[in-house]
């Protein structure tokens, strides 16, 4: 990947699964430069990386200069972070840097409005399974970006799994899917596990059941060519057991109760764009 110097800006859980998945695609470690809160968490990213990596508790002007300089910055800040930071490190950018912002909520637009009006702005909303690089990442370019900038920023986020570019208007809807989708995957599992204990089996053997359950299921469906309904009616035999089970959960709404619960999180999204607490 041809990045001069990236600069990443927060080293949480998905700044550091990225940077993960950029050094083992090959990125030099050498070009790399992460900030992060505390001393202990700077010689970490270093020991485990080999990037340059600078502690805002001994250097305040840590952003600063990690980012001067850099041809790609990855904001990874919390989003009632990302826009102060953004200004104070404006200054120090380079005039044809990109700007890479992981923020749930906060527009291009408002990015753009802390920064020289030469820099390049993309927003990306990925997933927790960056981690293990199977994330979904959404993407959507502000008004100046080129499409070089674009297409390095899909190239960034293929080190951790697979893209889709949209347009902005539809970022905080995919927020709501592949965003927080991870979770709503984890409460179901979190309540089969629960149901399988109260039918009498231990807990170790209830988790064991869930998970493999879902595994074989995930794994069953990216193998097919089938539609997740064609997968369902394979098991949901006429009059059967599972043909039951599925009629009770289409009589609770759970198709309703997906789009409210959706509908909650865009609705939450919104107001933090609005700075709202």
């Amino acid at each position: 990947m041809d990045i001069a110097k990236l600069a990443v800006l927060g080293s949480g859980s998905m700044g550091t699964a990225i940077l993960a998945g950029l050094i083992k695609a090959g990125l030099d470690p050498a070009r790399v430069c992460v900030t992060t809160k505390t001393q202990n968490s700077a010689d970490a990213l270093a020991a485990r990386f080999g990037v340059e990596a600078i502690a805002l508790e001994t250097n305040p002007q840590a952003n600063i200069v990690a980012a001067s300089g850099a041809s790609v910055i990855l904001a990874a800040v919390k989003p009632a972070y990302l826009l102060p930071t953004l200004q104070q490190v404006s200054t120090a950018l380079d005039p044809e840097a990109l700007v890479i912002s992981v923020a749930a909520g906060i527009t291009t637009a408002s990015m753009e409005g802390e920064l020289p009006a030469s820099v390049g702005v993309v927003r990306a909303m990925p997933n927790t399974p960056a981690i293990i690089g199977q994330a979904l990442t959404g993407l959507a370019a502000g008004s100046r970006t080129t499409q070089p900038q674009l297409a390095t920023a899909e190239q960034l986020f293929e080190t951790v799994g697979k893209v889709v570019v949209l347009p902005e208007n539809l970022i905080d809807e995919l927020g709501t899917i592949s965003g927080s989708g991870p979770a709503y995957v984890f409460f179901l599992i979190e309540e089969f596990v629960r149901t399988a204990q109260e039918m009498g089996f231990d807990a170790q053997t209830a988790d064991l059941l869930v998970r493999q359950t879902f595994l074989g299921a995930v794994n069953l469906l990216e193998a097919s060519s089938k539609t997740p309904q064609e997968l369902r009616a394979q098991v949901t035999s006429p009059n059967g057991t599972t043909m039951r089970a599925i009629a009770v959960l289409e009589d609770s709404a759970l198709h309703r109760i997906f789009n409210t619960a959706t509908k909650a999180a865009l609705a939450r999204s919104k107001e933090i764009a609005a700075g709202l607490s």
